[in-house]
């Protein structure tokens, strides 16, 4: 039998906007900076400081805060309890607190006050109904709040951002 000639095949030229990344390395180095680049073997070069703080043992309070952050992410939390989350700008916190300040409770002083100027009214012999007019203020504490909400009396509720969890 005759030897056959074996056919080399020719490999692709590249499209043209390919540009071959080795001889443009070539082109531009400078023969004045010579490129050393570092070994971290032993005994070699220092290793570079890598970011460690994930290793880090951190205070409780701000593991707490981190998990709360990503359970709220995580759960779907009820639109009754979530519109807690957003808190007041500066302004609008400004005039609630005017708001708030007019409705303050009355101090002891001014509690006595009123009480002995009705008294005296009573005493003096106008009706107890007349004279009974209760200030109007505002209304804290717990229990208090919750048991207006349950019975849909309170008209506005401002709870503080870091109470928590929302009772």
């Amino acid at each position: 039998m005759a030897p056959q000639k074996t056919q080399k095949k020719k490999v692709a030229p590249l499209p043209y906007n390919v540009k071959s990344t080795k001889a443009e390395a070539k082109k531009d180095a400078n023969p004045l900076f010579e490129r050393r680049p570092r070994k971290f073997g032993i005994g070699q070069d220092v290793q570079p400081n890598r970011d460690m703080s994930r290793y880090v043992k951190w205070p409780h309070y701000v593991r707490l805060q981190r998990q709360r952050k990503i359970l709220r992410m995580r759960l779907k939390v009820p639109p009754a309890i979530n519109q807690f989350t957003q808190t007041l700008d500066r302004n609008t916190a400004v005039q609630l607190f005017k708001l708030l300040a007019k409705y303050r409770p009355e101090t002891k002083q001014e509690k006595k006050a009123r009480l002995t100027a009705q008294a005296e009214k009573i005493a003096a012999g106008q009706k107890a109904e007349e004279s009974a007019e209760k200030p109007l203020v505002v209304k804290y504490g717990i229990n208090h709040i919750t048991s207006l909400v349950e019975s849909k009396k309170a008209q506005l509720v401002v709870i503080a951002n870091d109470v928590d969890p929302i009772e």
